[in-house]
């Protein structure tokens, strides 16, 4: 698929989303957890070091419950192949025929996989680890060398978030990122970027750049006014594949350093209250058409500093806003959830602009910011990581929240 996919036609009945089985144990469900993040990860026995799959509670060779998840090779080779054509299942009825392939590791175990249309029995390949309509992990076969035409095979095409030939919706044109994410949306073949100005008729410095660009045009859009969001998502809520919540007002301070509230409702205006304006113009229409063909949504994005999970003293309502905004991406998530659409959440360390002034490097590049959210889409995470900084926070709070919040406190070295 090099070219755009068709405009739909009207008189066609839009598809509605169905999502497929979604029941997991508690086991299984951890290698979700790693799929969200772009990891392929299996359980391996801390006592005889088997690497298990399916997922269990108890070690296939010596019975012992230390079963760690970790980080696991993920190449091997296709021992067998099949192809089901019929099935009573609602969601799989749509997509036969569907080849499904045993793939035995290199690691040691053997696997069922969804199969790359490339690939066939005998062939190496390496298993990717993707979210499916119902938020679980779903496994692919795919080739070991990545490709236009490996992101283009349609079992890739249904489980992935990837902008090619999409149209997607940076909600602020203004912000520092606003320009390289435009440049690497339609370098990763983007169909088009609309790009969101709150005041379109007032001058913009980068206003020629973003025309030199080719595939993109301004719209009129004000998170903070709720009129304003919904006469955009009458006018493109039907085009709109990929949306990226960017929008955040920011100033630095503590809680006892403020003499008002002004600039913390103005936080909370653009943060939260505007995520929730963009949900309610946006969200529904994606939602309806998560499953509407080449032409269907994929992905809600949203950019929150890393203040969201480990707080910053320094810019503390930045912090509580993106905690809120967390909160709700959770819930918005399980109410996308069965639609195809996922959410998407990128943490970002703090941005080398004249709001983080005072904070010591290293600061996060706009265009480092924006490569981190189209890797997020090409590869289907939905929970990523933009900066050193924010990395390393990362880190620290999935090892261990409560002692990673002390440490941002003060009082600890490395």
């Amino acid at each position: 698929m090099n070219r755009l996919p068709p405009k739909k036609n009207p008189l066609k009945r839009t598809q509605v989303p169905v999502s497929p089985p979604g029941m997991r144990s508690r086991a299984a469900t951890a290698m979700t957890v790693a799929a969200a993040e772009g990891r392929f990860a299996l359980q391996h026995c801390g006592e005889c070091g088997a690497v298990q799959y399916p997922p269990r509670e108890l070690c296939r060779g010596c019975l012992s419950d230390a079963l760690e998840w970790r980080d696991t090779d993920p190449s091997g080779a296709v021992i067998a192949e099949t192809t089901t054509r019929v099935t009573p299942d609602t969601y799989f009825r749509g997509l036969m025929p569907v080849r499904i392939a045993t793939v035995l590791l290199d690691a040691g175990p053997s696997l069922i996989a969804r199969l790359h249309g490339a690939v066939g029995r005998g062939d190496r390949v390496r298993v990717a680890a993707r979210i499916d309509a119902a938020g679980q992990a779903i496994l692919l076969a795919l080739p070991e060398q990545e490709g236009t035409e490996v992101r283009d095979d349609p079992t890739v095409r249904e489980l992935s978030t990837d902008p090619r030939l999409r149209r997607v919706l940076i909600v602020d044109g203004r912000a520092p990122e606003a320009l390289a994410l435009a440049r690497g949306l339609l370098e990763a073949g983007a169909a088009h970027v609309f790009v969101g100005l709150s005041e379109i008729w007032k001058p913009f410095a980068l206003r020629d750049q973003f025309v030199a660009l080719g595939a993109c045009s301004f719209v009129k859009l004000d998170v903070t006014d709720a009129d304003s969001v919904q006469d955009l998502a009458a006018e493109i809520g039907g085009k709109v594949e990929i949306l990226i919540d960017n929008a955040r007002f920011t100033r630095p301070g503590g809680v006892l350093g403020r003499a008002d509230t002004v600039f913390a409702r103005q936080e909370l205006e653009n943060g939260v209250l505007g995520m929730i304006r963009l949900a309610q113009g946006f969200g529904r229409a994606m939602q309806a058409r998560g499953q509407d063909g080449v032409n269907s949504a994929v992905a809600w994005v949203s950019i929150l500093p890393i203040g969201a999970l480990v707080p910053q003293m320094s810019h503390a309502m930045a912090s509580a806003s993106g905690a809120a905004v967390l909160a709700l991406s959770h819930a918005l998530r399980g109410e996308m959830r069965g639609s195809g659409v996922r959410v998407i959440n990128i943490y970002a360390g703090p941005v080398d602009d004249e709001w983080h002034q005072e904070l010591p490097q290293p600061k996060l590049a706009p265009k480092a910011l924006a490569q981190a959210v189209v890797k997020a889409l090409v590869e289907g995470r939905e929970e990523a990581t933009a900066g050193e900084v924010a990395r390393d926070l990362y880190a620290r709070w999935r090892e261990d929240p409560a002692l990673a919040i002390r440490e941002a406190l003060g009082g600890t070295t490395a």
